[in-house]
């Protein structure tokens, strides 16, 4: 793919073009899935589709362990994997999720504009730490952001990296038309550094963690997000879910509460399926896990991150912080009153996971 210079780029692809791209992009995953169609034909309510990202966090454990499957026995559960945000929110538009990882800065892209994607936020899986990243090809002799001026970045546009990479520029006296950005997904951004086509890339594990063996790290989302422009990992989940099957998101957050409490309190077993999802070894994994930022159910709840009914937490103000950064550096269109935020916030129920 061609540099794209950020300066002239638009905000992004209309709603019309992204549902165009999620009934293309989407189908092909969820119809290879044996069984899905199945369970929409014999009426939907106890189908659970869900997104995740081949990324160390808690929602692997749920998945390796079938914590999930076996809390809902009577439900039919696909997993479906996905390589970045923006095909995330694609796919609710096309209404093919139900559920889904998704990191907090397309979460804030999603519910801007006029017509907001129909989810909202239940969970929040991690937040970024060293496992998002900035790294210049050793090669280039690049040692600090501000090096990075008339060279080609690489970022999935649209994700928590890209939001970051924008804020590590900005705070290094960047423009975006500085830089040649291209969008790239993790993979591809791995082929594009080893022929030499980029100089630099914002991604995150464990595509990061190739890019470091050849590699400079300038920055890190853990950095940015101790200056003040923190991004997590969020999970979302569809209005549509939230109207028939309530249960079914409560069944969903203890088993993401048990995988949390996994993480502490069995490391190794943590490990153990983290390399098995990833096909990575247990050295690997461990690694992988370690620069992640991973809370607590109680932290989770707390008025610190996502709140509680009624009482939603600083997420709020992240989310609409996130928003008006991105409406500043032209990624959308308006910033999202805190009101509208707050609409997308799904919280009832939430305290329950501590019980």
């Amino acid at each position: 793919m061609p540099p794209v210079p950020a300066g002239t780029a638009s905000p992004g692809p209309s709603r019309r073009l992204l549902l165009a791209g999620a009934l293309a992009a989407v189908s092909a995953a969820v119809t290879g899935c044996s069984g899905d169609s199945e369970a929409s034909a014999s009426g939907g309510s106890k189908r659970l589709r869900i997104g995740y990202f081949a990324f160390p966090s808690g929602d692997l454990l749920v998945k390796n362990g079938k914590l999930l499957e076996k809390a809902l026995p009577d439900h039919r559960i696909t997993w479906i994997k996905f390589d970045s945000g923006a095909g995330v929110n694609q796919a609710f538009l096309g209404k093919s999720l139900d559920i889904a990882a998704l990191g907090s800065s397309p979460f804030a892209r999603g519910v801007s504009g006029s017509s907001p994607i129909p989810y909202k936020v239940a969970w929040v899986l991690d937040v970024a730490g060293e496992n998002e990243a900035l790294v210049a090809r050793r090669a280039t002799g690049i040692s600090d952001v501000a090096g990075l001026k008339g060279r080609t970045v690489a970022t999935p546009f649209a994700s928590t990296s890209h939001y970051s990479l924008l804020a590590a520029l900005e705070k290094a006296g960047l423009k975006t038309s500085d830089v040649k950005l291209v969008d790239l997904q993790p993979q591809a951004i791995l082929a594009a550094w080893q022929r030499g086509d980029i100089d630099a890339a914002y991604v995150w594990l464990p595509t990061l963690d190739e890019l470091r063996t050849t590699g400079t790290q300038l920055t890190s989302s853990k950095e940015i997000g101790a200056a003040g422009k923190p991004t997590l990992d969020l999970a979302v989940v569809s209005d549509d879910l939230i109207a028939r099957d309530p249960g079914a998101i409560d069944a969903w957050r203890k088993a993401q509460a048990q995988a949390l409490r996994l993480l502490k309190s069995d490391p190794e077993g943590s490990v153990k399926a983290v390399a098995a999802e990833l096909d990575i070894s247990a050295a690997d994994a461990r690694a992988q896990l370690r620069q992640g930022v991973f809370l607590t159910p109680e932290q989770v709840v707390s008025a610190d991150w996502l709140g509680t009914d009624g009482a939603p937490g600083k997420l709020l103000g992240y989310v609409t912080d996130t928003a008006r950064f991105l409406a500043g550096q032209k990624q959308i269109d308006g910033v999202p009153s805190q009101e509208a935020v707050r609409r997308a916030f799904y919280l009832k129920g939430l305290s329950d996971v501590l019980k």
